[in-house]
């Protein structure tokens, strides 16, 4: 702290985070596909009816590439980017539930003690069944229809990933995420400011 109680910078240091270079890992491609799951407004509606609130997880993987901190995630159909993760079961916890998902999607044996599901980086609330989510739960609003978590998931120096086949896994650049609402959308795009805490340890550079 500094004079007249102002806080000073580096009061509080940053939690440092290792990423390594992309090429430490290798990407191989599932016989199965993710099969694509009714989105529709009426299965929403319902499923919210029978259970409640959705609440999703999803992870936040990093990686270096041209000496710069590139986020990992799913393509489908050439223009729907999505981050690796998916709905809760019911009773299902956080981390459980982000370790299921990430081993039915990038393991090849779906073994959930390789995933290493660290801090939350934010919530995003779905108000009402229409409308857009938001980093925020409107205070008129007492009965949400989902929740969606983001978590910082660390990557050790070396894995495999296998990646349904119907899905490709792209390691894009933080700063052509940033703001980039129009490709990306809300949540993904905000994901550059969410990591401002963090300081990243490039390894091998």
């Amino acid at each position: 702290m500094g004079e007249n109680g102002i806080r000073d910078d580096d009061d509080d240091e940053k939690v440092e985070v290792n990423i390594y270079p992309l090429n430490s890992y290798y990407f191989g491609s599932k016989e199965d596909a993710i099969p694509s799951k009714d989105h529709s407004l009426q299965r929403f509606k319902s499923n919210y009816d029978a259970r409640g609130m959705r609440t999703c997880v999803e992870a936040v993987m990093m990686v270096e590439l041209f000496k710069h901190p590139h986020l990992l995630l799913f393509q489908i159909k050439n223009s729907i980017f999505k981050l690796p993760g998916g709905r809760l079961r019911p009773g299902e916890s956080d981390t459980d539930g982000l370790k299921r998902k990430l081993a039915r999607k990038l393991s090849a044996d779906e073994n959930l003690a390789e995933w290493e599901v660290g801090e939350c980086l934010g919530m995003w609330w779905r108000p009402d069944f229409e409308t857009s989510m938001y980093p925020f739960l409107p205070p008129n609003v007492k009965h949400p229809k989902e929740c969606t978590k983001l978590f910082l998931v660390r990557l050790p120096e070396s894995r495999r990933f296998t990646v349904p086949k119907n899905m490709k896994l792209l390691s894009v650049p933080l700063c052509q995420i940033r703001d980039n609402h129009k490709t990306y959308g809300p949540i993904i795009s905000a994901v550059p400011q969410l990591l401002s805490k963090f300081s990243f340890n490039m390894i091998g550079i």
